[in-house]
């Protein structure tokens, strides 16, 4: 899965697999999780938000299936 960096004080990359619906999520701590189900517009929706670290918390984060990734 590709990541993309963005401008985030919590989220330091995302990326999307939209054949499986999964989100990765890169935090600035260094952990990684992996979101399953997540709607291709629920992913772009992130990506134009203005905080994407609220918008991790409001519509993401305890919404969907999640898991550790390690790296």
């Amino acid at each position: 899965m590709n990541l993309k960096k963005v401008n985030s004080s919590m989220v330091y990359a995302i990326g999307y697999d939209s054949k499986s619906k999964t989100l990765e999520v890169v935090f600035r701590s260094g952990k990684a999780w992996g979101y399953e189900e997540v709607p291709k517009k629920v992913y772009q929706e992130l990506l134009k938000s203005e905080s994407i670290g609220s918008y991790m918390r409001e519509n993401i984060i305890d919404c969907y299936p999640s898991y550790p990734i390690r790296r």
